[in-house]
């Protein structure tokens, strides 16, 4: 049985330990869309290192079997969710596809690759969720080819209002095996931040769009 808050500390606790995710309040990151962050998550760092690997593997498989049931199918969105819908796919014993950003520009023009099995209940991996745009992006290119979108599992999340929104509106239920209101606690719970730290990271939660300007 999937231990949603044993997972969530143990995940975060990882994920520090490793830097795949580091906190800056003082020196903040600047992230594609222009917004200004104390955080900068890169879970690719997880597959570098295998006993990480494998626990994200397993609980991920836990967390999809728990909250979805039973699967025909696991979809990655491209990039940093090929890999770990991989693992996951390996772990259950399930085919696997991946979902491109576009289409490809030349040859077929994919945008799912792998063998297409309209009718068949899919759950999209991802490695991070943000605003879910993306992510939903996949979503709706599996559901124009036929597939049964049963819901999305992924590591992290930075629990946006947008993302729960965005989520609410595509009818897309979504689970994390981690999410930022874990990753602080933990953090300031074990001298990765000081108290100065965590009230400038809670502000970013806030408003992210207008903090640090």
């Amino acid at each position: 049985m999937f231990d949603k808050s044993e997972t969530e500390q143990k995940v975060a606790e990882f994920l520090l330990q490793i830097k795949a995710i580091k906190l800056q309040p003082a020196n903040p990151f600047t992230w594609a869309s222009g917004w200004k962050s104390p955080i900068y998550c890169d879970n690719r760092i997880t597959l570098s290192h295998p006993t990480i690997r494998t626990y994200i593997r397993q609980q991920l498989s836990e967390l999809v079997q728990d909250k979805f049931g039973s699967a025909g199918c696991i979809a990655g969105v491209a990039t940093a969710g090929i890999p770990q819908g991989v693992l996951v796919a390996q772990e259950l014993g399930l085919p696997f596809i991946y979902v491109r950003a576009k289409p490809k520009d030349h040859g077929t023009g994919n945008l799912i690759e792998g063998d297409v099995l309209p009718g068949r209940r899919v759950v999209v991996i991802e490695d991070l969720i943000s605003t879910g745009k993306s992510s939903l992006q996949a979503v709706e290119a599996l559901r124009d080819a036929g597939y049964d979108v049963a819901g999305l599992a992924a590591i992290f999340t930075y629990g946006f209002d947008v993302a729960t929104e965005n989520f609410k509106q595509a009818n897309c239920p979504f689970v994390t095996l981690s999410n930022y209101n874990a990753l602080v606690k933990y953090a300031g719970d074990n001298q990765f931040i000081s108290e100065s730290d965590i009230e400038l990271l809670s502000q970013w939660r806030v408003d992210p769009g207008a903090w640090g300007k």
